[in-house]
């Protein structure tokens, strides 16, 4: 898997059972391979061993930066309960410098807090 690095950051997009994905999602976060993941209830139908099949699953949307991509890609896979997991990226065309940033940040570690923590809110 390969992700060409168009852009600096990247939207990952991948779907899992419903009873899995906050586990993923956290894992991503605190292995900073991710800064932030929204999970989504979609219902997916999709062809799988010659059948159309249909499944209510979570979307994962994840942001991070294009040259995560290879490293979290393989975590995901590594822990995924899907024999094929849906990993995809879109890059990020343009975004909010600051928000762009922030992600930058996150996937590095704690440094000046930013955001309502930082405010006392």
């Amino acid at each position: 898997m390969s992700c060409d690095p168009v852009s600096d950051y990247v939207v990952v997009l991948c779907t899992a059972p419903p009873d899995h994905s906050g586990g993923l999602a956290r894992l991503v976060v605190e292995e900073r391979l991710a800064a932030c993941v929204n999970i989504s209830q979609v219902r997916s139908t999709f062809i799988w061993e010659g059948r159309v099949n249909e499944e209510a699953e979570d979307l994962l949307i994840m942001k991070t930066e294009a040259l995560r991509f290879e490293d979290l890609s393989a975590r995901l896979r590594e822990v995924h309960p899907y024999h094929l997991p849906e990993i995809i990226a879109i890059p990020i065309i343009t975004g909010d410098d600051l928000y762009l940033a922030w992600i930058s940040e996150s996937l590095r570690g704690p440094s000046t807090p930013h955001g309502p923590e930082a405010d006392g809110k």
